[in-house]
């Protein structure tokens, strides 16, 4: 077998080696895809690939695991493995990367005493089942086993959480206890009180460090860290980011590819690098993360394109060929190669076929769960998309004050079946005046827009999503609710004969055709806010807002003839036909 060692330098065998990493999400593309991703890194000159493991994808509920298809570890290590390359893989509880609360499950937040990423029975004892499990999948693919697995992170930025050292000892042990044979790591921001904070320096844990800029000036940051606790480590960017991440309502994050190729070979001079991403690929479904700046919460758009070395369809940029450059200077016994890319195709127009609103066809989709005041989606659901909130409310003929007390993360107001009003959480518990006559339906639908997946939010009551207190009318709590709970994971089950309602959250269906399936791109212009369904899969939220107006639909979710595609319109815009291009679609801001 062969052996992984950090010695002065990285070791494979006895032999000094630097590592050329990018980071690959498996969770982030399709299947079908990876091993062109994989290609591509080699024929940048790279010799290692990085991921994340995401708890929530592979627990969604708890007790309950899902290690198929695009959650396939195995399967996407294995194929590294074969193509020559090395893996890093960070199986922490927390993985930030902008991942609905970053990896955590919601089902965590059943838990009124759930104090995540804490040394507290509650929380370990859960990753200790998640663990259990999960090395039974991963153990085996170590480089102790015959695996191409070099490194296992303990936890990820927990030096921007908190310093309990007895808690990264847990999950540690946990690991080894599991199966855990390669070296640790820790990787934390580029600053000496997070390095002291977040690592395990003193138990032999080798640090890293994250940044993407002013590569000598982190380093020595990092050098000196490992100096003042006598130790002579490589020195190694876990995450040197390439680009960035964005959000709703903002406009798209780039970076120069000179500028980029210049700091990469300013690093590799000195250390090993992990880029960050070499393709960021897609937050499919409703695992987009968020953001937060003080009190506001920042959702991240489905695109997890990043600016990265490929885009979010696997284009190489230019950032590709000027980082291969500075590998063939500066190694240039390292082979590297042409890239591949992925075929795109416009569809054209796409038919609507079908309509019907979401209020006739509620029962279809949900369960309705009663209760004297409001439960939150963790309570009712799983956590994700929408809920729905019922009640009857009697009235005088005359108005009266409504206010959702405590709601996340998105509310929409219907009184009758007719829409009253909008608010966000920055502006949710204002008081709405409304008309009431004698009997009266409030309905209040609420949309989880994405959990914060960094920071001290994590632990923020924010995190329970829907509507966490109660409804107020008059000045009173309404009681006596329906809820139903609308993960949309079931969306085969809408009945086109039903009522559409004008200006209502709705479902439309459209098909289209195709002769020979190829990525592509729905146009969303046309639309307000929801999200899209091809042939039944989530491609994830679009929203008028911006900065992108698509969603991307890769080629192995089409099929040759009849293709569906559904949409979830909660602002009710209705589109006669929609577009597929082969081109992505954004928001010109002024």
């Amino acid at each position: 077998m062969s052996r992984f060692e950090i010695n002065e330098e990285f070791c494979l065998d006895g032999r000094p080696v630097k590592l050329l990493s990018g980071a690959v999400h498996y969770f982030r593309l399709m299947p079908e895809y990876w091993e062109d991703c994989l290609y591509n890194l080699k024929a940048m000159g790279f010799n290692t690939v990085e991921t994340y493991i995401p708890w929530n994808i592979h627990e969604p509920e708890e007790g309950e695991f899902d290690f198929s298809g695009s959650r396939d570890v195995e399967a996407f290590v294995r194929l590294a493995g074969s193509m020559g390359l090395h893996v890093i893989l960070r199986p922490s509880p927390f993985i930030c990367a902008e991942w609905e609360m970053g990896g955590l499950p919601a089902w965590l937040l059943r838990y009124p005493d759930m104090k995540v990423r804490t040394n507290t029975p509650l929380f370990l004892v859960k990753v200790e089942a998640y663990y259990r499990e999960l090395f039974r999948h991963i153990a085996d693919l170590q480089i102790t086993r015959g695996g191409p697995v070099i490194l296992m992170q303990v936890e990820n930025e927990y030096g921007s959480f908190g310093n309990d050292k007895e808690y990264l000892r847990r999950i540690k042990s946990l690991m080894e206890r599991f199966g855990a044979e390669v070296p640790f790591f820790t990787s934390d921001g580029s600053w000496d009180a997070a390095l002291e904070a977040g690592s395990l320096i003193e138990d032999g844990v080798l640090a890293t460090a994250n940044f993407g800029s002013r590569s000598d000036e982190n380093l020595d940051v990092l050098e000196a860290f490992f100096k003042r606790h006598g130790r002579k480590w490589p020195l190694m960017c876990m995450e040197f980011w390439d680009g960035w991440f964005n959000r709703w309502r903002e406009k798209i994050i780039t970076r120069d590819a000179e500028d980029l190729a210049m700091e990469v070979r300013q690093l590799l001079e000195r250390a090993s690098i992990n880029l960050y991403m070499f393709q960021g690929g897609t937050n499919f479904g409703f695992y987009n993360g968020c953001s937060a700046r003080g009190y506001t919460d920042l959702p991240q758009i489905t695109s997890y394109n990043y600016d990265a070395i490929l885009t979010e369809w696997g284009q190489p940029t230019e950032k590709f060929y000027q980082v291969r450059e500075v590998i063939r200077e500066l190694f240039p016994e390292i082979p590297t190669g042409e890239p591949r890319a992925h075929e795109r195709a416009a569809y054209g127009r796409a038919e609507l076929t079908g309509k019907v609103s979401l209020f006739s066809c509620l029962d279809d989709l949900a369960e309705c769960r009663r209760s004297a005041y409001p439960m939150t989606m963790e309570e009712a659901g799983n956590g994700y998309g929408y809920m729905l909130y019922r009640t009857q409310v009697k009235g005088y003929n005359r108005k009266m004050k409504v206010k959702a007390v405590q709601a996340s993360d998105r509310v929409q107001y219907y009184l009758n079946g007719m829409f009253e009003g909008t608010q966000y959480q920055n502006n949710s518990g204002e008081e709405l005046e409304l008309f009431f006559g004698p009997e009266n339906r409030l309905d209040l639908l609420v949309e989880n827009m994405g959990r914060v997946n960094y920071g001290y939010k994590l632990q923020a009551p924010t995190q329970r999503k829907g509507i966490r207190t109660g409804v107020m009318v008059d000045i009173h709590f309404e009681s006596g609710w329906e809820q139903y709970a609308l993960p949309l994971d079931n969306v085969n089950r809408v009945d086109f004969e039903k009522e559409w309602i004008q200006d209502t959250p709705a479902f439309y269906r459209y098909e289209f055709q195709v002769d020979q399936p190829k990525d592509t791109f729905l146009n969303c212009r046309e639309l307000g806010k929801g999200v899209a369904f091809i042939n039944g899969f989530n491609l994830g939220r679009y929203w008028s807002e911006g900065p992108v107006q698509y969603l991307y639909i890769p080629a192995p979710l089409l099929r040759e003839g009849k293709n569906e595609l559904i949409v979830f319109e909660t602002e009710g815009k209705t589109a006669g036909a929609l577009w597929l291009e082969d081109c992505p679609v954004y928001v010109e801001y002024e």
